[in-house]
């Protein structure tokens, strides 16, 4: 009777774990590379590393970052509102706004944000005065423009005017990825189209919307380095190009601005990762609901073998 029960048992087959070489070699090949690069970084004299050090936290080179961010958060913010304009626009029955929103995204999409940097700084030129009157007839008032800030204000609408035509269509996107029958169900409780748009279809796009936002914020971050266009000489690739001509060490000073360029971009992209986290709840997460005890125990053993059965032949279950 033993003998018969032990020739009955199962036997198991004996795993044998799939061997990869190919990772271990690319890592040991990375690995290397990456030792022969610090090696150079840390023995090459000429990165002038004593330098860094004495330039890095340079009131000059701060002061650049702050109006970095200025420039930064400014140029996001008016994109930002135009962008939502835009892409309702787009979205309008009015032949009128939806043909308006294309042209504003096709020119600005369309020319390049150096070009148009270099426009706004000239614009007083164009329009050295601003004149109310009757057409083709007498001035009633002429006011003549001037740009106190010093360059901020045409870097700051040049850039913020370039983005909200990439921004429209994040945001176009985002609001057609909420379904339609939403916007009707809550037509038919009789909700206004405004707060229809700010209460249940914007909360839903921004899950859509937020990551190339972020991808776009960082990228404004950048792109501000070409703020010299208009000219506006305060921000931080200006700041260290200025340093680096006045000592001859270009190198130094750019490993400078690249050290505060990759701070702040990585701040930024862990705010964007909460962000992301906070509008993906209930979708993003892949973490299994609940169970109730109660419930549980009250389907009896049936439900446990069921449940235990998925989990422990998942094809099975899935026949």
């Amino acid at each position: 009777m033993e003998h018969h029960q032990h020739r009955d048992e199962p036997v198991l087959n004996k795993s044998v774990p799939v061997r990869h070489p190919g990772r271990w070699v690319s890592a040991v090949i990375i690995l290397l590379l990456v030792a022969a690069f610090l090696q150079s970084l840390f023995t090459n004299p000429n990165f002038r590393w004593d330098i860094v050090g004495t330039y890095i936290l340079d009131v000059k080179v701060v002061q650049g970052v702050g109006w970095t961010l200025l420039l930064t958060v400014a140029s996001m913010v008016l994109a930002i509102v135009l962008a939502i304009l835009l892409a309702v626009m787009r979205q309008s029955d009015n032949p009128v706004f939806r043909w308006t929103s294309w042209v504003w995204v096709w020119f600005f999409r369309g020319t390049p944000v150096y070009t148009q940097l270099v426009f706004w700084g000239l614009v007083t030129v164009l329009y050295p005065a601003f004149t109310l009157g009757i057409p083709f007839g007498p001035e009633l008032f002429s006011y003549a423009l001037s740009d106190p800030s010093k360059g901020l204000i045409p870097a700051i609408l040049g850039l913020g005017l370039n983005e909200s035509a990439y921004l429209a269509e994040i945001f176009r996107a985002g609001l057609k990825s909420v379904d339609k029958g939403q916007q009707e169900a809550a037509e038919a409780l009789g909700m206004s189209k405004g707060k229809i748009m700010w209460r249940i279809i914007l909360p839903q796009a921004m899950r859509i919307i937020v990551p190339p936002t972020g991808n776009e914020t960082i990228g404004m971050l950048k792109t501000t380095s070409l703020v010299l266009a208009v000219p506006f000489t305060l921000d931080l690739t200006f700041a260290t190009n200025a340093l680096a001509n006045r000592i001859y060490l270009p190198i130094p000073l750019l490993i400078v601005a690249a050290f505060w360029y990759l701070l702040v971009t990585s701040i930024l992209m862990v705010g964007q990762h909460y962000l992301e986290a906070y509008y993906g709840k209930g979708v993003d997460n892949a973490a299994p609901a609940a169970v109730n005890p109660a419930a549980a125990k009250a389907a009896g053993p049936g439900a446990d073998a069921q449940r235990s059965m998925k989990t422990d032949f998942p094809e099975e279950s899935a026949r």
